[in-house]
């Protein structure tokens, strides 16, 4: 996991733009001159802009051809290198953004472009070009003291945690497509994916995080969808397998592909089924999943966290298995009643 730290970023430049909806016939306006901020707002701003992050999922821009045809990483690329050019090179961002809104229920928003500065990353200090899109605006009440009473009244604006649109740049590794956070929080539908899909054309970083992130997903995957079609596997079986994974990346350094496969399905038609369906997800999700990989820690903790070990017996009773599968039995009696015995040392 690479860490960074905001506490003491800088915003050296913020300039807004409205990005309308053409398909809707709404308008983009850009601006001409940087956006005025007061020191004290500021720091609510930048609250507002980068609260949402953290430290894992890191993505890079890319093309399907070549890198440099990605043009919100080449309009970047020139931010860092031209900071004299930052006003034109906002408005080139705002109106490809409008191009990209295309879709009749991407709603419309303020743009903010920003360049950031002071931040640590990876124990260095770097810089950042930050994109910040806000489109949910909400009432909210003005309560004002004047001569005699209160005056209440209302106006609208944005919560300070609730960034709908985000991505920040830092200013490393550009010849890789930089290393890139990005935040969506709405448009969850796959129909409306343009703000990482269509504008900014991201895909997940080649690091031991996404590495072991992706690897835990096609095992688990395997695990519950493909092994239980080609064997008669219980669901303590399952659960058993799906322990024994995490078990695996909890208590290496390193992962490797053969080792992690023996050590986990012990039999060999298992490893040998999971060898073939671990090439078609492959083939299929688009994922670049590799044989040799440092293991993140970070993505294990995420990660564990869909790995289901409960057994749920009707709706009176749910089992947490957490270790050896020998500890319980599964059995019928005479009368057709099913049953589980399990064995233990001690109580807790």
């Amino acid at each position: 996991m690479t860490d960074f730290d905001f506490s003491q970023t800088n915003a050296d430049h913020i300039i807004t733009h409205h990005v309308g909806n053409p398909t809707n016939d709404e308008a983009l306006v850009l601006s001409e001159d940087p956006t005025k901020v007061s020191e004290e707002t500021l720091d609510y701003l930048l609250e507002y802009f980068l609260s949402p992050f953290k430290p894992q999922d890191f993505m890079s821009f890319t093309h399907p051809v070549e890198l440099s045809m990605n043009e919100v990483y080449q309009i970047v690329r020139d931010i860092f290198a031209q900071a004299d050019a930052f006003v034109e090179n906002s408005r080139s961002l705002a109106k490809l953004l409008y191009d990209r809104t295309t879709h009749p229920n991407i709603k419309s928003g303020e743009l903010n472009v920003v360049y950031l500065s002071n931040i640590i990353y990876a124990g260095e200090v770097v810089d950042a070009v930050g994109l910040f899109k806000s489109e949910e605006d909400m009432a909210f009440l003005k309560m004002k003291y004047q001569e005699t009473g209160f005056d209440i009244n209302h106006d609208f604006g944005f919560y300070l945690k609730g960034i709908d649109k985000a991505c920040i740049v830092f200013d490393v590794d550009e010849s890789e497509g930089y290393s890139v956070l990005v935040v969506d929080h709405t448009n969850k539908h796959k129909d409306a994916q343009y703000w990482i899909d269509d504008f900014l054309q991201l895909a997940p970083r080649s690091d031991a995080y996404n590495h072991t992130k992706d690897f835990l997903n096609v095992a688990k995957d395997f695990v519950t969808k493909q092994l239980p079609e080609e064997y008669d596997v219980s669901k303590t079986d399952k659960i058993d397998l799906l322990n024994r994974t995490l078990d695996y990346f909890k208590t290496n350094d390193s992962f490797e592909k053969n080792d992690f496969a023996e050590d986990v399905f012990q039999d060999q038609g298992m490893v040998e089924s999971f060898s073939v369906y671990e090439k078609s997800y492959r083939d299929e999700q688009g994922v670049s999943l590799q044989s040799e990989f440092d293991i993140s820690a970070e993505a294990v903790k995420k990660q564990a966290k869909i790995f289901k070990s409960v057994l749920k017996l009707d709706k009176n009773f749910s089992i947490y298995i957490h270790g050896d599968k020998q500890l319980i039995e599964k059995g019928v009696e005479p009368d057709g009643r099913k049953f589980y015995k399990i064995y233990y040392e001690k109580e807790k």
